[in-house]
Order: C-alpha cells, then structure tokens, then sequence
C-alpha cells in the first residue's frame, strides 16, 4: 500500500515567542515493513533546522528559531510505501537492550489494578507470550473505551485503567505497563494510521505498542484498534512512553498562552500507471 500523509502543525502565541526551540520526531524511516519514497519537513518561519538520531535510532529534528515569532507552522509529509507482516516488526535500527524497555516511567508505573489485569493473562504468556499479549489486547480494547474528552497528555496508564477509557496514547501505556509487570520488554509508537473506514481527515496522528516476543522478535499491537499493526500503520518514533516518541517537544521564552490547531490527511495513493 502507498499512503499520502499531509501533517501541518499550527500554534498562535498571544505574544511574539522571543526564543523558541522545537524537537521535531516526525521523520519515518525504513524498515522490513515500510519504505520512505519521499518526505519534506517545512517550519515556516526562518531559522535552523537540524537533523540527529536520538538514542532510540529515531530521526530527530532541532529547529530554533531566529528572530521573535507570533505564530509558526510545521509542515510534514511524504510518501510512504508498507506491506502487511502480521504485525512482526523487523529491519528497525536497534541501539538499546531489550531490557531497556522494561524500565518503569511515571506514565507507564502499573498500579495493583494494572498489575491484576496482567495476571489474569501471566500463565499464558509464559507458555505461548504471542498467544497471551494478543490477550491482553483484545481485553483492554474491550474494557478500555476510546474517548477523546477524560484524559490529557499527562494522564497516566494508572489513571487512564481506572476511568476505564483513553485516548490511543493512553490505552498504549497500559498496555506497555501491562507487558513490563509481566517481564515483557514493551515501547511507544508514534505515527499515522491509514484507516479501515478510509476516514482521511483526522484529528491527531496515532500510536501503539510494541512488545518482544520470544522467538518472533519485536511485534506491533494497536491497542485502540485491538489489532495488530497492519500495512495500514506508518510508524515513526519509538519511545518508553509518550514524551520518548512525541510528536513535537519544545520550549520557548516568553509568547504568554498559545493556540494549536492540527490539520492531518492520511489517505491510500493511486499508483500511476505504466505507458
């Protein structure tokens, strides 16, 4: 499948921002799975772009700005060819230890709730671990509602279990707690989804988890979907939890209250036929 992505990033500050430094994960690369035909990265204001690698091997963007700015727009997108691998994740630029993943972060700490709804599934993990975290997919996409209105970018998988709902951010932190408390190493995915309802205009881009299972290596479960990742999935950055893989990160000095507006088209490409 090729898919299209148009990602603009919008922010209005109510005063000129005097400095401003944003740290930009919104550049996919290649994997088994997914190969980057083409992708631009565009600030709108003047100012200095930098390309890294962070330690998770995620292409990173540093841009500062160089004079006062009222508002600025980050302009993303590409081309990005994927195929189906029944959710095994392979090829991927690796420069952690598996055991790095299972490292607790305040987002993803498990409470004793948590830690119940892990343990209900622990034997079968531990006989059949792909068999088991598919488990424990389809009871927390279950159990676990999607709604956009309860949480915000700090709720915690604790906090998330416990209203029983969550955006796709917050069902990937339980699931990821989930994993860990069982001694599965597990991390964050940011990205895009190119929808099964073909829906194409979407609020914000998408994430979920990916778990290394014995034997098969890292694979990709979409908590908010209750499937495995698909070539429907474009992945992007990986992380221990959210602020790992964000999106955008940054600060600035001075601009007072701040407006954001996202607009984002995710849609399958027509290939162009051969004369």
């Amino acid at each position: 499948m090729r898919i299209r992505i148009v990602h603009e990033t919008h922010y209005r500050y109510q005063r000129p921002v005097k400095a401003l430094t944003q740290i930009l994960r919104l550049t996919p690369r290649d994997h088994d799975g997914q190969h980057v035909r083409n992708w631009r990265i565009e600030p709108s204001v003047d100012g200095r772009l930098r390309q890294r690698e962070d330690p998770f091997g995620n292409i990173v963007h540093v841009f500062s700005a160089d004079a006062p700015v009222d508002s600025m727009r980050v302009s993303v997108g590409g081309d990005v060819e994927t195929h189906d691998t029944s959710g095994v994740i392979r090829g991927t630029i690796e420069r952690l230890p598996d055991l790095f993943y299972l490292r607790e972060t305040a987002l993803t700490m498990p409470d004793e709730a948590i830690r119940d709804f892990a343990n209900a599934a622990a034997v079968r993990v531990a006989a059949d671990p792909l068999a088991g975290l598919h488990q424990l997919l389809q009871v927390l996409h279950r159990e676990v509602a999607f709604d956009t209105e309860p949480t915000h970018v700090a709720t915690t998988a604790a906090e998330a279990f416990s209203l029983k709902r969550g955006v796709c951010q917050d069902l990937t932190h339980i699931l990821i707690a989930a994993a860990r408390s069982l001694g599965v190493p597990a991390r964050y995915v940011s990205g895009y989804l190119r929808r099964s309802d073909q829906v194409e205009e979407q609020e914000a881009g998408h994430a979920w988890a990916e778990a290394k299972v014995r034997g098969l290596g890292w694979v990709g479960f979409d908590a908010a979907n209750g499937i495995s990742v698909s070539e429907g999935h474009v992945r992007v950055a990986v992380g221990l939890d959210y602020l790992g893989a964000a999106p955008i990160r940054g600060s600035r000095h001075g601009g007072g209250s701040e407006e954001l507006e996202v607009r984002l088209n995710v849609h399958e490409a027509q290939l162009q036929s051969q004369a």
